[in-house]
């Protein structure tokens, strides 16, 4: 327990310090082209909030690896599979209750958009689903940044649905309905639980490959790094290394994955508010061509970037579905809104 104490919160600073210079060089990228209005002094704030977050759960992760691995070197990526959800469920839980205030401030969607959510709630009210005020979220994002964005996350007594401040600022408010229709649709079709269930089954391989290529690793340059095994606390790079190589490998299936689920949403978003917007197509359409030009999103990102980089649609795509999905001129039955 001493060595896991010493070592691991002096190895994940060292790494995070390391780092450092990249956060700073993208945060400058982000003021020179006008998507943060954090001064220096907020964001190095920030950034030592979550280094502090990042401590604790990465050594309590560490902990976690090597005590399987000392007790089952042949089972650990199992064991550690099985051992690490519940504190990333737990960490999920718990984020918009306690880590999402660290960094912004929440209201209650209700005490501060009130004509808004008389809005919302006819949507709610088509969809036949009760999310109650006490869920919906104004989050103050124009204190730091100037893109638009909305979001649903968490499970159980923790789910929420998210409207950033900057979206209220640059939206109509039937584009505002069809975010919160996409957003609600996230909510409605389980986007959430079965998006992490997935995730977890493509995580639990890329640890059973991740044992067999660290065992290789070791096997043939372990002497020469210094390594006695796995087990040895000096194989912590090392298995760093070869996660991340795995996970960007990884990364074009778990964006698919997304890719689906903001897809599925986008449709229900507009088929949940058919008959309350006088034109959804073009709410929709606009909103994206407009949340597009003050996100400075790519028009026209090549399959590699889509592939690597994006866990939505790209924004031609979006627009495209949006402006064109009608099945009710084509006299066919929506997909989820009756």
């Amino acid at each position: 327990m001493v060595q896991l104490i010493i070592f691991a919160p002096l190895f994940l600073l060292t790494f995070t310090i390391l780092t450092l210079p990249c956060d700073a060089w993208d945060e400058s990228l982000r003021r020179a082209y006008g998507l943060s209005v954090e001064n220096w002094g907020a964001w190095f704030g920030d950034w030592m909030t979550m280094l502090i977050i990042s401590l604790i759960i990465g050594t309590v992760l560490v902990g976690i690896l090597y005590a399987v691995i000392r007790r089952s070197p042949t089972r650990w990526w199992l064991y550690f599979w099985m051992a690490s959800i519940p504190v990333l469920l737990a960490f999920f839980f718990l984020e918009p209750l306690v880590i999402d205030p660290l960094f912004y401030t929440f209201k209650p969607l209700a005490d501060t958009a009130p004509a808004l959510v008389t809005e919302i709630e006819k949507v709610t009210q088509r969809g036949g689903v009760d999310i109650p005020p006490s869920r919906m979220f104004l989050m103050i994002a124009s204190s730091k940044q100037t893109a638009t964005n909305a979001y649903v996350t968490s499970f159980g007594s923790s789910k929420r649905v998210v409207v950033w401040d900057t979206t209220l600022q640059h939206a109509t408010i039937p584009e505002t309905l069809f975010v919160f229709g996409h957003e609600m649709g996230h909510y409605v079709l389980l986007h959430i639980p079965k998006e992490i269930t997935i995730d977890a089954f493509i995580v639990l391989v890329l640890f059973y490959l991740g044992y067999r290529v660290a065992g290789w690793m070791l096997a043939r340059w372990g002497t020469l790094w210094g390594i006695r095994d796995v087990a040895d606390w000096a194989s912590l790079p090392a298995l760093m290394l070869l996660i991340s190589v795995l996970a960007f490998v990884g990364t074009p299936v778990f964006n698919a994955i997304s890719r689906h689920f903001e897809h599925e949403a986008d449709r229900y978003g507009l088929e949940v508010i058919h008959g309350i917007v006088a034109n959804p197509n073009q709410a929709a359409a606009q909103f994206f061509e407009k949340s597009g030009e003050v996100n400075l999103s790519d028009p026209d990102p090549n399959w590699f970037i889509k592939m690597w980089f994006y866990d939505h649609p790209t924004r031609p795509e979006r627009v495209r579905f949006a402006a064109t999905y009608d099945p009710w001129a084509e006299g066919k039955q929506p997909k989820y809104v009756k």
